[in-house]
């Protein structure tokens, strides 16, 4: 199947997806690497989620609410960094952080929008489905919604960055997620600034 940019006509402004993104050789060698990783529980505020995940670049901790300078993306997740960049039309220096998660069948994501330290969004799903939810941060609205197969990609940025919130069901089965995430810019370069699209790939 040919490399696709799509964005389903119900969902927010600035979502992009591309299935396959990755060969399925590529995402077994990433699951065999991915699963002797050191993963931990996600803290929030004390409260012990079920995802566990590993973070690269930044780590964030909710109950001071800062971010500090953790172990910097390794090396065998360069090629995909370098191609979320060129997708996103960024620069592979702009992706500051990486964040890997687990999610044991079951697992989901409650409604949120990720902390605001950070700009674009590049998600990569691995090894499972699931279905990624969305409905506004500010005002009642319906909830719209796309299925992330394995290997494809998303990104987001500025309205459904901003003004969205997002959440993931229960998961049917193990599934990974690689999030690249590039630092704020602030308000005002961001509002001079157009919104940059996707590469065709």
């Amino acid at each position: 199947m040919p490399a696709q940019n799509s964005k389903p006509a119900d969902l927010p402004e600035g979502f992009a997806y591309r299935p396959e993104v990755l060969t399925n050789e590529e995402d077994a060698a990433l699951l065999r690497k991915l699963r002797d990783l050191p993963f931990h529980a996600f803290d929030f505020h004390g409260y012990l989620a079920r995802r566990r995940l590993v973070e690269y670049g930044f780590e964030y901790d909710f109950s001071s609410r800062q971010a500090s300078i953790t172990e910097p993306i390794p090396d065998f997740l360069q090629t995909f960094q370098e191609r979320a960049a060129a997708w996103a039309l960024l620069d592979v220096s702009e992706i500051v952080e990486a964040v890997i998660t687990e999610y044991s069948e079951g697992t989901p994501i409650g409604w949120h929008r990720d902390i605001p330290r950070f700009e674009e969004i590049i998600g990569i799903s691995l090894n499972a489905s699931c279905r990624m939810r969305f409905k506004p941060y500010r005002a009642d609205g319906n909830i719209t919604s796309i299925v992330l197969e394995p290997r494809s990609a998303y990104v987001m940025r500025g309205p459904v960055r901003w003004n969205f919130q997002h959440s993931i069901p229960p998961v049917k089965a193990l599934r990974y997620s690689i999030t690249f995430r590039t630092a704020r810019r602030k308000v005002t370069a961001r509002l001079k600034k157009p919104d940059r699209a996707v590469r065709s790939l």
